[in-house]
Parts: C-alpha cells; structure tokens; sequence
C-alpha cells in the first residue's frame, strides 16, 4: 500500500495522517507517528522491494505481479509459500537499505553516519567518512515490519516463518557490507588510507536472497518444551541457518488462473522460444502451446555526425516474431 501512494508527505501533515494510512498495525502507527520524517524512506524500501522482486522472477511462472488494492501481491503473500518467504526478505531487506541510505545522505534527524569503527584498523588503515548506518536501518525494519508478526503471537506458526525470513532479509544486506577507501599522498602514493563502511547495491541483495529462495527449506511447526520452533519438515533436509529462507506450504505450479489462491496464470506471458529454461515456451507455457506474431520494428540505424553540429540516421525495419503462451 505504501509503495503505492505518490507521496507521503502531504498525507502526513495532518498529526492524524499515521491513522489514515490503511494496512498498518497499532505499533506500526506508533512508528509512524514518532518518526513521520522517515516514512518517504519507508515508501521509497517498498518500491525498491517490488521493483527488485520483479526483476528477480520476471522470466517464471510467478513473476511478482503486482495487483490493485491493499494487498500489493495478492493473495500469495498471504500463503505460507517460498514466493510469501521472499517477499518477506525482500521487504524487510528494503526497507534497512532505504532507511540506512536515508541516515547517510542528512535526510533524517534521528539518525547520521555510523561512527563506531574509529581509529587504525588491523589493516593499517584510517576509519573515516561516512560509514552507512546499518544498525540504525535494521532496528527501524524491525520495529515496523515484524510489528504485525508479533502482534499475532509466538505461538502463529506464519508469524515465527515470517520474522525468520524478515531477519534472513536484512542479514543478506549485513553480510555483504563493504570497504570503500580512498587514498592521500603525494603523487597518489597512497601513503595514508581512510575508509568507512557501505551496504551493497540492492540488486546484489536480491541476487543473494532469489539463490536462498531456491535452497529454501520447507519446514513444519514443533513444540520443543514450552517453545514452539520450525523443524525441517524431513529429516533429509539441511539444517537451515539464519542467513537462509523458510517456507510451510509447497507453492502451486502457478500456471492456470485461480483467483481462490490468487494465481494469474501464465496464459498470454512472452515466452523464448529457443530457451530451455523457465522463460522458455516450453515450461512457461505448462506445455499448452504458444502462439507466434510478426511485427515490424523501425529503428534508427546508420546514424552519423555531420560538422557541424548534427546527427542523421536512416531507418531500418526489421522482422520480430513474438512468442506467447496459450
């Protein structure tokens, strides 16, 4: 819903624009209110959470379209599938690295450059400049989007999955923090080194948490004492680690349209004809054929500079054929 509005800024103006924001919790309205200065930043998570997700799965069956109304994903958020544990990471993971880019650039009061490393490091070099501030995004991701999951209670076998993979999600950006230094000297000798810390770019976050949906491990809830905990669901499955997703229902095979589990189907997708992957008509399509278009595609070609001071093109055209799944 957040990802959704065109600006946060006006709706919040009013001390009761937190109220009026539909989809969150009690506590996540708290947030809201005592840190309104943040929430274009949280905004600003969620789209990068979507616009990521597409990229990840454009090419399968599920490819994290997004629908009208509150729930941005449909109703495969809601189920307890890998597609709902990647989207958990992924939201949790954007909202920390919008947050925490936010701290770095000024943009928020409450929050700056990470300080903490000071002095030589074991490598010889100078921490200096502005180190992101991840502490201070991961805390913010945590006290709003697990809000909803505690709020259910420990004892939701949906709610321990989802914080699992929330915290999988900001791990995946903690785990590939970076050294960036820059050299002082005479000449570039680089006889002095100061360097800080940064958060990778987000599409290698991705990268990283579309591996861990693949090695997901299905899991089924366990009472251990008083605690309930979630098990690998067969014994030949690996442990999961904290880094790694979770998942307690197998997904559909997403072919066919199904609004009672929110699944589109893939009948009308773009398909590669020639590809033995996912995006390949083959398995794209679930075996039900494609359909084959031809269009003409004009495109500027030939181009050259003439002195002085233009550029002429000619035109060229070209057959594309254009394959879609039955």
């Amino acid at each position: 819903y957040l990802a959704k509005q065109s600006s946060l800024r006006g709706a919040l103006r009013d001390p009761g624009g937190c109220k009026g924001l539909a989809g969150l919790v009690e506590e996540q309205v708290r947030v809201c209110q005592r840190q309104v200065e943040a929430m274009d930043a949280v905004k600003h998570g969620a789209e990068l959470a979507t616009q990521e997700c597409q990229h990840q799965f454009h090419a399968r069956r599920w490819n994290c379209s997004t629908l009208q109304g509150l729930q941005l994903f449909g109703k495969v958020v809601i189920q307890g599938t890998r597609e709902a544990a990647f989207l958990h990471a992924v939201a949790a993971a954007g909202l920390a690295f919008a947050v925490t880019r936010a701290c770095s650039r000024g943009e928020l009061q409450t929050c700056g450059c990470d300080r903490r490393s000071r002095g030589v490091s074991p490598q010889g070099f100078q921490w200096s400049g502005c180190s992101d501030n991840l502490s201070y995004g991961i805390a913010f991701s945590q006290a709003f989007v697990d809000s909803p999951e505690r709020s259910r209670g420990i004892s939701s076998s949906r709610a321990l999955m989802n914080l699992h993979n929330n915290e999988a999600g900001r791990k995946a950006i903690l785990s590939r923090m970076k050294v960036e230094c820059k050299c002082h000297g005479l000449s570039g000798s680089c006889e002095v080194r100061t360097c800080w810390k940064v958060m990778p770019p987000f599409r290698e976050v991705g990268s990283v948490l579309k591996e861990k949906f693949e090695g997901a491990t299905e899991v089924h809830p366990k009472w251990v004492g008083s605690r309930k905990l979630l098990v690998p669901k067969s014994s030949r499955f690996k442990p999961y680690t904290v880094h790694d997703l979770v998942y307690l229902l197998a997904s559909p095979d997403f072919c066919d349209w199904d609004p009672r589990h929110g699944v589109l189907g893939t009948s009308g997708r773009q398909c590669n004809r020639t590809s033995p992957a996912m995006d390949g008509c083959e398995l794209l399509c679930c075996g039900r054929g494609f359909r084959t278009a031809h269009a003409e595609v004009v495109e500027r070609c030939g181009c050259r500079f003439r002195w002085c001071c233009s550029v002429t093109c000619a035109q060229c055209r070209r057959l594309l054929e254009v394959h879609s799944c039955r």
